[in-house]
């Protein structure tokens, strides 16, 4: 039976990553984003994952989930991995008083809202449709799960509710055979974190991560592996730093 992934925002930085590692391992791959069929990262991507395929999807548009589901399994076949990448940032960094409702509303309904409705209709078609191979929901969260930022609050909110979003998934869903893990990426450097690339350049080099460097998306996508291939079922619900050890308590 063919091993059939889904990543949402797999076109580019983290998302891309974990594509190109799963296709490397014998996925066939399927990406959704809001993004046109033509728009460049989309036909880059495209290019560069053999055999994979885009399907455009706003994560905003709870009602259209389910069809996305099966758009994907018409396609390929049943969905064995899920991967539920896509995410926004805060629309502007600042002090969390003068933090606006467009820009909480807009973070929440992409990384929480359009999150989970989109993990229930592939949770339910995984429960309704057994399958003979090990199937897997990662969830890609971030260390501001934990870690506080002030000015993006409305960012780390989203994380450390899509964080328990993961532990309720992995609680419903054990008794089926489905793991569930929650990935946590520190300091990746993609295009979302462009535009602070040297404040973390600085912050890094000053010992901010212990690991003293950047994590790039390959650095996400060989976590993944273990977790897809079920090398990992016994511990579903775990929490998973990939992170350099930015994470860690320290004196």
């Amino acid at each position: 039976m063919s091993r059939i992934t889904l990543i949402t925002g797999g076109q580019q930085g983290i998302g891309l990553g974990i594509a190109t590692a799963l296709a490397g391992a014998g996925w066939t791959v399927a990406l959704a984003a809001e993004r046109p069929e033509d728009d460049p990262a989309v036909t880059e991507a495209l290019g560069a994952l053999p055999g994979a395929r885009y399907f455009r999807h706003d994560l905003t548009d709870i009602a259209a989930a389910p069809g996305l589901v099966e758009r994907v399994e018409a396609a390929l076949g049943p969905i064995t991995t899920f991967v539920s990448n896509a995410g926004v940032p805060a629309l502007s960094r600042g002090d969390m008083l003068e933090m606006s409702a467009d820009s909480f509303d807009l973070v929440m309904g992409v990384n929480l809202r359009g999150g989970f409705f989109l993990a229930q209709a592939v949770a339910r078609r995984m429960v309704d449709t057994p399958a003979p191979n090990y199937r897997a929901m990662i969830f890609v969260t971030s260390v501001s799960a934990e870690l506080v930022s002030v000015e993006r609050a409305e960012y780390c909110l989203s994380k450390a509710a899509a964080s328990m979003m993961t532990r309720l998934y992995a609680a419903r869903l054990a008794p089926e055979g489905i793991g569930v893990f929650e990935l946590r990426p520190g300091i990746i450097r993609t295009a979302m974190t462009e535009g602070v690339a040297a404040k973390y350049d600085a912050r890094i080099a000053e010992g901010l991560v212990p690991a003293g460097r950047w994590g790039v998306p390959a650095d996400i996508g060989a976590a993944v592996l273990p977790l897809a291939e079920g090398a990992m079922a016994f511990s579903t619900g775990a929490v998973i730093p990939v992170d350099g050890g930015l994470s860690l308590h320290r004196l």
